[in-house]
């Protein structure tokens, strides 16, 4: 994917969010890395959703020094680029302020699992991060924010589990791609209110039964997923 094409898929992960209202006035980012060229392209600082065109997203090196662009990028670019750094796989970084998902890393819980809806995604609950400490906020608190994430995902797999709530702060969701980045803060929000509605309805509430995790899951993902289509149609 070239560069024009890559910010043209930034764009429309950005406009997702605020189209689905995860994003209000300036809240939340999507950006998207090239590989090839270990260059990001992410939102700017402080721009409306409704103002934001393709020419005003920042292209940025690893190290985050501008290579395109006369507006500032994201405040939480850095935290973006730890993200790029420490998970190889991924394509795309977003993160919001959506109510539910927020609530639950305001409370400093992890969305549990509870039923097949989020088994279809995640293969378990979405983490949440430990606080950060009073030095990582005083000092490179966005770099810290996504090394608190990383230190998170220590035994969990990244790909079978692409999103974490950072404690009293928001969540952080990630894919292949920007779009699928901005698709699964789009789901996370969804599995958010679905866990509140389940624990407010059933205190007690189990997590599903990992028999049936195991079997929602495999459905969608891997290599005997057999949930929707074929790409040659069958």
């Amino acid at each position: 994917m070239n560069l024009d094409a890559l910010r043209r898929e930034v764009l429309e992960a950005n406009m997702e969010l605020a189209r689905k209202g995860l994003a209000l006035y300036t809240f939340g980012n999507a950006s998207g890395i090239s590989r090839k060229d270990n260059l990001v392209v992410i939102k700017p600082s402080g721009v409306a959703y409704e103002d934001l065109r393709a020419e005003d997203l920042v292209v940025t090196d690893m190290q985050g020094r501008v290579i395109e662009g006369a507006l500032r990028p994201s405040s939480d670019l850095p935290t973006h680029l730890v993200l790029y750094r420490s998970f190889p796989s991924i394509g795309g970084v977003v993160h919001t302020h959506s109510p539910f998902a927020t609530a639950w890393a305001q409370a400093k819980r992890e969305i549990p699992c509870f039923g097949t809806t989020h088994a279809d995604y995640f293969y378990g609950p979405i983490p949440v991060t430990e606080l950060m400490r009073p030095e990582e906020i005083d000092f490179e608190y966005e770099s810290q924010t996504g090394h608190v994430i990383v230190r998170r995902f220590s035994g969990l797999n990244p790909e079978r589990t692409p999103a974490c709530l950072v404690a009293s702060h928001g969540p952080f969701c990630w894919g292949p791609s920007p779009g699928e980045a901005a698709h699964t803060a789009v789901i996370v929000e969804e599995l958010a209110r679905i866990a509140y509605l389940t624990s407010t309805l059933n205190p007690q509430a189990a997590a599903i039964s990992p028999f049936l995790l195991k079997k929602h899951y495999t459905r969608k993902h891997g290599p005997n997923a057999y949930y929707g289509q074929t790409r040659e149609g069958n």
